[in-house]
């Protein structure tokens, strides 16, 4: 069995989704969650603790595999470019601690769990239930769309253009 992390980026919120799998038909979830920091700190001290953060829990893991959700922003540019400095540290963190990264974009995502590129966040997210034999929704979102990510790459066996070894 191979092991998948699956993150949501952010600033303020990360989603993460743990899955072991042989192929699509055999998965299961190992774990599931956020990673917040707070809006208090300053935005370097922010970005510290999401690096230490996402490097622990790759650290207790020890995934095979990360998968990442890449950026797609149409409205507030300076959120989107505090979300982009999140983004790089937990690219770095994660090919420092794996090494084998695969990206995907909001496009891809929405094709692989609904076959539809306009898919909306409620039908990814009753997707995820189904293709995982859940009885609810995962909550919070966050976690549900970094599970979502990691279904993605099952899926697909990680055939991206955008995959990095270090």
């Amino acid at each position: 069995m191979k092991r998948v992390i699956g993150f949501d980026p952010g600033l303020a919120i990360v989603g993460y989704g743990v899955m072991d799998f042989e192929d699509f038909n055999r998965k299961k979830v190992v774990d599931y969650g956020i990673i917040t920091s707070p809006k208090e700190e300053s935005f370097p001290v922010r970005l510290a603790m999401l690096y230490r953060s996402v490097s622990e829990l790759i650290e207790k893991y020890k995934p095979n595999e990360i998968a990442v959700e890449e950026l797609f922003f149409n409205t507030n540019i300076t959120t989107g470019i505090n979300v982009a400095h999140a983004r790089g540290v937990l690219l770095l963190a994660a090919i420092h601690s794996c090494g084998k990264l695969y990206e995907y974009t909001p496009l891809q995502i929405k094709q692989a769990m609904t076959g539809y590129g306009r898919a909306d966040k409620k039908q990814i997210q009753q997707m995820v239930k189904m293709y995982l034999g859940l009885e609810k929704v995962p909550r919070p979102d966050d976690a549900a769309d970094a599970l979502a990510v990691a279904l993605t790459h099952i899926q697909t066996g990680g055939l991206t253009d955008k995959f990095y070894i270090q």
